[in-house]
């Protein structure tokens, strides 16, 4: 029986090759065999975490809700009021922009997420391949499988780097979720399992050196935009790849050096509140503490 337990990308795509697979059906057969689970009961969950992803790029969107902490609120109701005379990024990209910016929202305001990788980057996965699936001819099916395709790159990330931006800044949370999500994109739209890859590389590599600095400690500025950029990066990632553009560096060793930027970041820039956006001026006179 052959194990399909991979470890890292390489790996991952020698499965691929070795079993005329996607990228997505790999993971899934992994999961199937490791987890001891079938494959109807993957997808009930995969459907599950579609339904929360669906609903929380939705309420925001269609009403304004605050923040928690007051920061953020009613930007992706903007977006969706925008006249279309001014939406100067096409149909498709637009969607996911707003999806992003309410996926951060109800976050920020107590709503259900899928936390994909992170809290903080939760925007970029669904806002993509929910704006794909509404706008082109794509199956609940490939939409399905497109999510666990991401799951498997996320996966990857995890074991061998890191999603959290206490670690390795905000690099590695939106800078996971854009590779996840521009991974997902190539698969769902017919590319292949090494042009996922490229794409994701690319990805993460557009990103790299992103700090984490929440404005006040919260999940709420700029994290909310900095989804947008994730989203809008997944989707460039992605064109690039289909149209057979490669990333130099593997996968692999993007992961790793987005470890080592992370490392070498201040702790100032990892999540701390005491750089970057959040130790500006115009900031610190939002709150006494900030002066400390």
């Amino acid at each position: 029986m052959t194990d399909f337990n991979f470890r890292n990308t390489a790996e991952l795509l020698s499965l691929c090759k070795e079993h005329n697979m996607k990228i997505s059906e790999v993971m899934l057969s992994r999961e199937i065999l490791l987890g001891g689970v079938t494959r109807a009961a993957i997808m009930d969950q995969i459907d599950e975490c579609l339904r929360v992803m669906d609903g929380s790029t939705n309420r925001a969107s269609e009403a304004p809700i605050r923040s928690m902490g007051g920061l953020i609120g009613g930007e992706a109701h903007m977006l969706h009021e925008l006249p279309r005379s001014q939406t100067i990024c096409g149909s498709t990209m637009h969607k996911a922009i707003m999806f992003s910016l309410a996926v951060a929202e109800t976050n920020a305001s107590m709503g259900v997420i899928v936390a994909a990788p992170t809290a903080g980057s939760a925007g970029v996965v669904p806002a993509c391949i929910l704006a794909l699936h509404e706008d082109y001819d794509i199956s609940v099916d490939v939409l399905r499988l497109g999510l666990i395709n991401a799951g498997a790159i996320g996966y990857i990330v995890t074991r061998n780097g890191s999603v959290a931006g206490a670690e390795a800044g905000c690099q590695a949370e939106v800078g996971s979720a854009s590779a996840m999500a521009a991974s997902a994109l190539v698969e769902m739209l017919g590319g292949t399992p090494e042009q996922c890859c490229h794409a994701a590389s690319i990805a993460l590599s557009s990103l790299l050196g992103l700090v984490c600095d929440p404005v006040r400690g919260l999940v709420e500025v700029p994290c909310q935009t900095r989804n947008t950029i994730g989203a809008s990066g997944a989707f460039t990632a992605a064109e690039l790849a289909l149209a057979g553009i490669t990333s130099p560096v593997p996968l692999d060793e993007m992961i790793q050096i987005v470890s080592d930027v992370g490392h070498a970041l201040p702790i100032s820039l990892r999540e701390t509140g005491k750089g970057g956006c959040a130790a500006a001026p115009s900031v610190c006179a939002m709150c006494d503490g900030c002066r400390e």
